[in-house]
């Protein structure tokens, strides 16, 4: 059984990844972080709190942690409300009470901790920055050897980003961006990691028919959720872009495995300083990393379901 902890930085994505591992089977979650990147912490950490007193299906001790983490290149604000209005959903609020604590410590160190005390390596999966998992390691690098391996949605390696702003050249992905100096920490440590990057997952969009597949579900409790989530999305994060399911992705290829096609293995780096800053990229000297290029989507989209449906 996967002992699996989870952290992430709280927009709809990120909500609906951590929807899925409350209602997977045969694992166990064994800790929760927010961090204060692409959906403000405190709704985030809320909608945790709320999601597992109504979603957790094995039953698992949990207590979320709130990251005390800062950025060096924040996101755009009106990316960041989405984690407000997911935690107004009525579904969230409908018992008027949160049961699930706050962990007593900030999510770099309560990583620490939860790590530590497993009682087998952990499956890391990240769909937010790596800056959690850099300050952890500058706590305790010996959690390095109890991580199994790291699932990062993070990164681009074929030369296109999703930042759009003056200060940047445009070939960065957000997640890297946000901290590019704890990017380089992680890729420094021994931590085996698989990383979904903005080219891994072309083939899952967020459409319309997947919208009114969900309306006809919406009878089931975490698929009513999950559907009106996504209705906050409205405008995507590069004008006349598609929405796709990085973190999605990211989660369900740690839970299935077999949903991956196929995979390269890269050496990397990235870039800390300049219009640059956050761009991954091939290096001969780099660190190496296993680089997701095919999902197959029929399985992608079968194991999501499944898992939706099994809320009560």
């Amino acid at each position: 059984m996967k002992e699996i902890y989870f952290n992430h930085d709280g927009n709809i994505d990120d909500l609906v990844s951590y929807l899925l591992l409350l209602q997977a089977p045969d694992i166990k979650l064994i800790g929760v972080g927010a961090i204060d990147a692409d959906g403000y912490v405190d709704p985030a950490v809320e909608v945790c709190r709320k999601m597992t007193d109504r979603f957790n299906l094995r039953g698992d001790q949990l207590e979320i942690a709130k990251s005390d983490s800062r950025a060096v290149n924040q996101f755009p604000e009106a990316w960041r409300k989405a984690a407000y209005s997911f935690n107004y959903l009525p579904l969230l609020n409908e018992s008027g009470k949160m049961i699930t604590k706050m962990a007593a410590k900030p999510a770099h160190l309560d990583m620490v901790e939860k790590i530590l005390a497993a009682k087998q390596p952990v499956t890391l999966v990240m769909t937010g920055p790596l800056t959690d998992l850099a300050r952890a390691l500058d706590t305790n690098p010996q959690i390095a050897d109890k991580i199994e391996r790291l699932y990062w949605m993070g990164g681009s390696l074929d030369g296109h980003g999703n930042v759009v702003q003056v200060n940047v050249d445009g070939t960065q992905e957000w997640n890297a961006f946000w901290d590019p100096f704890a990017v380089d920490r992680v890729l420094k440590s021994n931590i085996p990691m698989q990383i979904i990057g903005l080219e891994s997952s072309e083939e899952l969009p967020l459409t319309d028919e997947l919208r009114m597949h969900w309306a006809s579900m919406r009878a089931h409790p975490a698929v009513d959720l999950v559907a009106q989530g996504y209705c906050l999305l409205v405008n995507p994060p590069i004008p006349s872009s598609q929405l796709y399911f990085w973190d999605v992705l990211t989660t369900i290829s740690a839970l299935y495995p077999e949903v991956v096609l196929a995979t390269e293995k890269h050496r990397v780096k990235v870039i800390t300083q300049g219009l640059a800053a956050g761009r991954m990229e091939d290096d001969p000297n780099g660190r190496e990393i296993t680089l997701v290029t095919k999902a197959n989507k029929d399985l992608f989209f079968k194991k999501f379901d499944e898992l939706l449906l099994r809320s009560k």
